[in-house]
C-alpha cells in the first residue's frame, strides 16, 4: 500500500497521537476496557465524558410532558420533527408544530413553541463516550473530579475529549466495531458446519465476490451496503482489492463536498480523460486516475513538487485543513511555491496544484483508515458469498449494527436460498444458531434472542430443563419443568408461534388457549396431575395472515414467512404496481409504479434537500428520490407511513436503478408494527 508514516506520528505536531483501536464489540471490546482499569489502577483511567444536548424531538417531548400534553400527541409532534442533518427553509420547529395539528397562535402552543426553541442545544446531562478513554501514570483524580457510571466496572471523567486534547491529556479510542464480531463469529461457525478453515489474513481475491459487488449485492456487507454505495458500485466496477479501497472512501461527505467523487467516478468509466495537474505528480495520483482522494496524497505531492519533508508536509495538511491562521498558511504556500520553483515548475501549474492542495485538504478521507475499512469489506463480501448461513447467524447475533434491521437480513438471506426457522421451544437456543437439514443444507434459526419480552434468565432455564430432560410434551409440561417462565413470557412464546410444536398444540391461538389453563393459580399437587381430556372442540380459529404478520413482527421484529408485500401481490399487480426486481427489466425514463415497506429514510447533508427512501417488497429493495418540493408536499406521509406507492419516471443506467417520486400514496398493507431506520 506505501501508506506514509508521517501522516500519523511526527516530531513537528507538538501533541499526542490520535490512538484508534478498533475491537469486536460486545463482550471483547469491554475486556479490553476492563484490562486498562486493571493495568493503570481504578484512579488511573476512565471514560470520557459525552455532553448530551437538547435536540428537536427531545425539547419537544421533555417540555410538552411538563405542560401536561397528551401522550399520543407527543407522539405525532416528535415522528415529524426533523432529525436529518439537511435543514430547509420549512425545516422549522413552528412548521413541525403546525404539521402536527397545533395551533402556534394559541398561547399555550405559543408558550410550547418558545420553550423548546430556547432549549436546543442545551446540556441535558452528561453521558459516557462510546469508547475514548483517558489514561495516566499517577492518580487521574488530582486532575478531574472521576465519578462512578452507570454500567459496573466503569468511571467517568466529567470532562469530554475535547476539553482532555486541550489539557493534554492521553486519549485512546476503543472503537467497537459490530463487523468484527460478526467476522469473528463467523469464523467459528464454519469450522463446525462446513469443515471447513478460513483465515481472514490469507483471503484470495475472488472473481465471485467482485461480481457480487459489482452487482450491488451487498446488503448486510460492511461499507458498501448503504444506499449511496449500492448507486456507485455499479459505476466503479471494482475488479481487485484496491478499488475497493477508493470505493469505500469515496462515498463521504468529504469527497462530495470536494467534488472529488464525480470526476472519478467518469473516468473510472471512460468518460473523461485522465490528466495531472504536472507530470511529476503522475506517479502520486495514478491510482486514483488523476484525482487526489486521500491525504497521504496531499504530502506526498507537497514533497514531490516542493520536496517538502514528511513532516513539513503533514503540517500543510493540517494547516489547510484546519483554517486556524492564515499567517501560519501563507508562510506555507511560499515554502510551497519556493519549493516548486526551485524544481522547475511554472507559474501556471503552481496555481493548479495550490488550488487542487487546498480544495481537497479538507475533505480527503486516510487512505490508511480506507484500506484497513476495505479489508473488512472484502472479508465481509467473502463471507457472505460462500458462508452464508454461517454469515447471516452471526450478523444476527451482533444487531444492533448495520444500515439494515435484522428483519430485512433475514429477507435477504431467504432471497439468497438461506432457508430461516422460527423460533421453536424444542430446538431453539439463546443465540440464533444454524441447523443440518435433511439434505445436508444448512437452515438458520432464529433465536430466543429475538423474543420481545422474554428474560434471558427464563430462556436459559429453559433450554436448560431441554436438553436435560428432554423435549416438552405440551404447554402444561413446559410450564411446569420451566417455573421460570412468567405467563407473559409464556403468551410472548405462543404468540409467535414458539410452542405450535408442542403435543397437542393445532395453532398459536390453540397455544394461547393452553398457556391460560396452564397458568392457573393453582397447587403444585394438582398441577403436577394429568388434565383429562374435554373433548370439547376448540373455541378459536387460527391467526389470519395478517394476524400472523402482525404478531411476529410485534414479537420479534421479523418473520420468517412471506413478506408482508406478497400476500397482497394480485390486488398489486392487476393496479400495474411492479416488483422491485421487475425494475432492472424497465426502460429508462419510463413512468412506473412500484410499492413497499420503507426500510430506510435519508436526508444527508450533502443531498441538498433531496430525501432518498429504501422500499421492500417481497423479491428485492427498491432506491426512491424525493425532490425538495416533493418531500415537502408529502413529507406526512414519507415520515410517517410504513408502505407507500410511488410513481414516477424509472432512471436505469449502467445497472443503477432509481425511481424519481411524482406521486407519492401512503398504503395499508398491514398494522404490523415494521421499523425503519433513519440515517442522516
Amino acid at each position: 500500500m506505501e501508506l506514509l508514516f508521517e501522516r500519523f506520528l511526527s516530531e513537528n505536531r507538538g501533541e499526542w497521537p490520535d490512538i484508534d483501536l478498533d475491537l469486536p464489540s460486545g463482550d471483547h471490546r469491554e475486556q479490553v476496557i476492563q484490562y486498562i482499569y486493571e493495568h493503570y489502577g481504578a484512579l488511573g483511567a476512565a471514560m470520557t465524558a459525552n455532553v448530551i444536548t437538547y435536540r428537536g424531538r427531545s425539547a419537544a417531548r421533555e417540555v410538552g410532558k411538563a405542560l401536561g400534553f397528551e401522550e399520543d400527541q407527543l407522539a405525532r409532534l416528535s415522528s415529524l420533527v426533523g432529525h436529518w442533518e439537511w435543514k430547509g427553509a420549512n425545516d422549522t420547529m413552528e412548521n413541525y408544530f403546525r404539521q402536527a395539528g397545533f395551533d402556534a397562535r394559541h398561547p399555550r402552543i405559543a408558550r410550547y413553541l418558545d420553550l423548546c426553541m430556547r432549549m436546543q442545544d442545551l446540556p441535558r446531562h452528561l453521558g459516557q463516550h462510546s469508547g475514548g478513554m483517558v489514561i495516566c501514570a499517577g492518580l487521574l483524580n488530582r486532575v478531574v473530579p472521576i465519578e462512578r457510571a452507570s454500567m459496573p466496572g466503569r468511571t467517568v471523567i466529567q470532562w469530554d475529549k475535547e476539553d482532555c486534547a486541550d489539557l493534554g491529556l492521553i486519549k485512546v479510542d476503543l472503537l467497537g466495531l459490530g463487523m468484527m464480531a460478526v467476522l469473528k463469529d463467523s469464523l467459528e461457525l464454519i469450522p463446525r458446519h462446513y469443515n471447513q478453515h478460513v483465515d481472514l489474513a490469507t483471503l484470495p481475491e475472488d472473481a465471485q465476490v467482485y461480481e457480487t459487488l459489482r452487482k450491488a449485492d451487498t446488503v448486510g456487507m460492511f461499507q458498501v451496503e448503504s444506499r449511496a454505495q449500492m448507486a456507485s458500485i455499479p459505476h466503479n466496477a471494482p475488479v481487485r482489492f484496491y478499488d475497493l479501497v477508493v470505493q469505500v472512501a469515496i462515498i463521504r461527505p468529504g469527497p462530495i463536498v470536494g467534488k472529488m467523487m464525480h470526476p472519478y467516478m467518469r473516468r473510472r468509466q471512460g468518460r473523461e480523460e485522465v490528466t495531472y495537474p504536472h507530470p511529476s505528480l503522475e506517479p502520486v495520483l495514478k491510482r486514483t486516475l488523476g484525482v487526489p482522494l486521500f491525504q497521504e496524497q496531499l504530502l506526498r505531492m507537497a514533497m514531490t513538487v516542493a520536496s517538502f519533508t514528511g513532516a513539513e508536509a503533514e503540517e500543510l495538511r493540517r494547516a489547510v485543513g484546519m483554517r486556524r491562521s492564515m499567517q501560519r498558511m501563507k508562510d506555507l504556500e511560499g515554502r510551497l511555491r519556493e519549493g516548486m520553483t526551485r524544481n522547475g515548475i511554472g507559474p501556471e501549474a503552481q496555481d493548479n496544484i495550490v488550488q487542487g492542495i487546498s480544495s481537497f485538504a479538507m475533505y480527503g478521507f486516510p487512505e490508511s483508515h480506507a484500506a484497513s475499512f476495505a479489508l473488512i469489506a472484502y472479508a465481509s463480501a467473502y463471507l457472505k458469498v460462500h458462508y452464508l448461513a454461517a454469515f447471516t447467524c452471526a450478523i444476527l447475533n451482533n444487531q444492533p449494527m448495520g444500515f439494515y434491521s435484522p428483519a430485512v437480513l433475514v429477507k435477504d438471506a431467504q432471497r439468497h436460498g438461506l432457508r430461516v426457522r422460527p423460533i421453536d421451544v424444542q430446538r431453539v437456543e439463546w443465540p440464533c444458531t444454524l441447523e443440518q437439514e435433511a439434505d445436508g443444507s444448512l437452515a438458520l434459526r432464529i433465536g430466543l434472542n429475538y423474543a420481545k419480552g422474554l428474560r434471558k434468565s427464563s430462556a436459559e432455564a429453559l433450554v436448560d430443563a431441554r436438553n436435560r430432560d428432554g423435549e416438552f410434551a405440551s404447554v402444561d409440561e413446559l410450564a411446569l419443568r420451566v417455573p421460570a417462565l412468567n405467563r407473559k413470557e409464556l403468551v410472548a412464546l405462543a404468540s409467535i408461534g414458539a410452542l405450535n410444536s408442542l403435543g397437542e398444540v393445532e395453532h398459536r391461538r390453540d397455544a394461547l388457549w393452553q398457556v391460560e389453563q396452564a397458568g392457573r393459580p393453582v397447587g403444585p399437587l394438582l398441577r403436577g396431575a394429568a388434565h383429562e381430556e374435554s373433548g370439547a372442540p376448540m373455541p378459536l380459529r387460527k391467526m389470519t395472515h395478517d394476524e400472523r404478520v402482525t404478531a411476529d413482527y410485534a414479537g420479534t421484529g421479523l418473520t420468517t414467512g412471506p413478506h408482508p408485500m406478497a400476500y397482497h401481490r394480485g390486488p398489486l399487480r392487476e393496479q400495474g404496481i411492479l416488483t422491485a426486481d421487475e425494475l432492472a427489466r424497465g426502460a429508462n425514463n419510463r413512468d412506473i409504479r412500484v410499492a413497499g415497506c420503507v426500510i430506510a429514510r435519508q436526508r444527508p447533508g450533502t443531498a441538498k434537500g433531496f430525501v432518498f427512501l429504501s422500499l421492500e417488497d417481497e423479491t428485492g429493495i427498491a432506491n426512491i428520490i424525493l425532490t425538495p418540493d416533493i418531500f415537502e408536499r408529502d413529507r406526512v406521509a414519507v415520515t410517517r407511513s410504513r408502505f407507500l406507492l410511488i410513481e414516477g419516471p424509472l432512471q436505469n443506467q449502467d445497472g443503477v436503478i432509481h425511481v424519481k417520486a411524482t406521486r407519492i400514496v401512503p398504503l395499508k398493507i398491514t398494522s404490523a408494527p415494521i421499523r425503519a431506520h433513519h440515517f442522516h
